[in-house]
């Protein structure tokens, strides 16, 4: 969604994130990631009783953050060329992007409101 914000004597396109996790590819990653100012990208796998309790959590922030934060989520199984990228050793792993380049890798599962928390660090 695009929305056009006018000042004064300019107009500029604000791009707004996703209301909801969107799923990403190793073809699509670095063009999601670059997309908006900032991006959470959940590393996980279909096996993974840890991703699988931070999948809900992941998709309330998501909902929560609604066109401020993008979230995407990465299957490291399916897509392991960009797991490789950015040293992907445990799951679920979280790194948070901001104008496309990581500025914090976060990894494990966590309570809700600790997770809400690290992310929130990154709005300033």
């Amino acid at each position: 969604m695009e929305i056009l914000s006018r000042g004064a004597s300019d107009a500029k396109t604000e791009v707004l994130a996703p209301t909801h996790p969107v799923d990403l590819s190793d073809q699509d990653f670095d063009r999601f990631v670059s997309s908006y100012p900032i991006v959470v990208v959940d590393f996980w796998a279909s096996w993974c009783a840890p991703c699988r309790f931070m999948a809900p959590i992941v998709k309330e922030l998501a909902a929560e953050f609604g066109g401020k934060i993008a979230f995407g989520k990465l299957d490291v199984d399916n897509n392991p060329l960009t797991a490789a990228k950015y040293g992907i050793m445990s799951i679920p792993t979280f790194i948070i992007f901001k104008n496309g380049t990581p500025v914090d890798m976060i990894v494990g599962a966590m309570p809700k409101q600790r997770f809400k928390s690290l992310i929130m660090q990154h709005l300033s």
